[in-house]
């Protein structure tokens, strides 16, 4: 699912009053764990979701009903908007949510350290399928003390788009895009010919920051919590952001709209983005049809990562569901299950996080609007390199933090270096972190 960058004021709220008693039954004592299933799973659950991932586990939960008599599965569209507020009071209250919800990853973390106990413990469930998972996603879905309490579900796998007729008409090989320093001479070069900038990107959500952060195996906190934002890479970073703008080569559009606008204008030749990308312009811009490729991200480093994450989410099983055998037993029929993850590759474009599903065949297929690439094959085949970063319950607030940061380093000039130290400090000061 598209990652949306915002975190609305009522769920801020309600993470930071983890604390504070709001009525209804108390939080359990400790995580329930997942017994051992000793026979068929019966009964009905209830699931929260929204959007295509509703139309696609409403799918699903018609041939598991089929597949499993005496079980019912309801599965609710509760909208984006009021989605992560109703999960946050549920989860204060201790009562009120489903046998099975949606969390989306950079929010799952979060979640998981507010309410450390608010979760079913999956870890019997999930360990036999570890190797088969995308590391990033099964980092963000552990806990603490290591229980594995969510089922990672889509991944958000990031590579390079580029405009095959400009590189072509500027006579750059996209073979040699290697670097993060040659996409930035290669960009110059475009711009010089042909006057198009390198990517569209929102730079007051900071999200393309972060994302280059993650491809270094990096982000705002560590593996203990600490904050390392002002770390050299994340200068290096920053850096680069910056002298790509300072020399023009940033279109800086403002919100979701305008980005597909430009888009489909052409204004630019690449585009740093993640796999749902391609459902964009195949269905927002057929006209380019043949004129897209996509490879690899350039990297910083030799040896880092050629891909980041953006966007994803996962399925877990509140503590107080009434029914969590069915629960862990039906998200385990729709995400630990090639031919289940694939039809939602195929139906609703959520792009699997279970990794034999990438095996498949279908990803190495020829794409006509990718000039008969099988792009699919790129992201496949990156998703299992995706390094996994550290979030905590507080990346909603740092993360609004950096975003301003970077506003003031990448469009108004101030120094890099100086900039993250500014932000590392008071995300330090404003979570009671302390800096790495």
């Amino acid at each position: 699912m598209r990652l949306r960058t915002l975190i609305t004021g009522v769920l801020a709220s309600a993470l930071a009053l983890t604390g504070c008693a709001m009525g209804g039954a108390p939080a359990p004592k400790a995580a329930p764990t997942l017994e051992p299933s000793t026979g068929p799973v019966t009964g009905e659950i209830t699931v929260w979701t929204w959007d295509v991932a509703a139309t696609a586990l409403k799918r699903l939960a018609t041939d598991y009903e089929k597949a499993h008599q005496g079980t019912t599965i309801k599965v609710v569209d509760v909208g984006y908007d009021n989605a992560y507020d109703k999960i946050s009071v549920g989860l204060q209250a201790g009562t009120g949510l489903p046998d099975l919800l949606t969390l989306e990853t950079d929010r799952l973390p979060g979640f998981l350290e507010n309410f450390p106990n608010g979760f079913v413990d999956l870890t019997s469930r999930v360990e036999p399928e570890k190797a088969n998972l995308d590391p990033s996603k099964l980092a963000a879905a552990t806990g603490k003390d290591g229980k594995i309490l969510a089922m990672p579900w889509d991944s958000g796998t990031m590579a390079l788009y580029l405009r095959s007729d400009y590189l072509s008409d500027a006579g750059i090989d996209p073979a040699t895009l290697t670097s993060w320093d040659a996409f930035a001479q290669a960009a110059e070069q475009v711009k010089a010919k042909l006057g198009k900038t390198a990517f569209d990107t929102d730079l007051s959500t900071g999200a393309m920051f972060l994302q280059l952060l993650q491809q270094r195996g990096t982000g705002i906190f560590d593996a203990n919590g600490k904050v390392v934002l002002d770390n050299d890479k994340a200068v290096a970073v920053l850096t680069f952001l910056q002298n790509l703008q300072q020399k023009g080569l940033i279109n800086n559009t403002k919100g979701w709209d305008a980005r597909v606008s430009a888009a489909k204008a052409g204004k630019s030749a690449f585009s740093p983005n993640a796999v749902w990308w391609t459902g964009t312009l195949t269905s927002e811009a057929k006209e380019l049809k043949g004129k897209w490729r996509v490879q690899p991200l350039p990297t910083f480093a030799e040896g880092e990562a050629k891909t980041s994450n953006n966007g994803g989410s996962n399925l877990a099983v509140p503590a107080q569901a009434k029914n969590p055998a069915l629960a862990a037993d039906f998200a385990a029929f729709a995400l630990l299950n090639s031919d289940n993850q694939n039809s939602m590759m195929a139906k609703e474009g959520l792009f699997p996080s279970y990794l034999p599903a990438l095996a498949s065949p279908v990803y190495s297929e020829p794409d006509p609007y990718f000039g008969g690439q099988p792009a699919m094959r790129v992201f496949a085949d990156l998703t299992s390199t995706i390094p996994a970063i550290s979030y905590t319950g507080d990346y909603a607030k740092a993360s609004e933090i950096v975003a301003n940061a970077t506003v003031e380093a990448i469009l108004n000039g101030k120094d890099a270096k100086a900039t993250l130290q500014d932000a590392a400090a008071t995300i330090a000061k404003q979570t009671n972190r302390e800096i790495g």
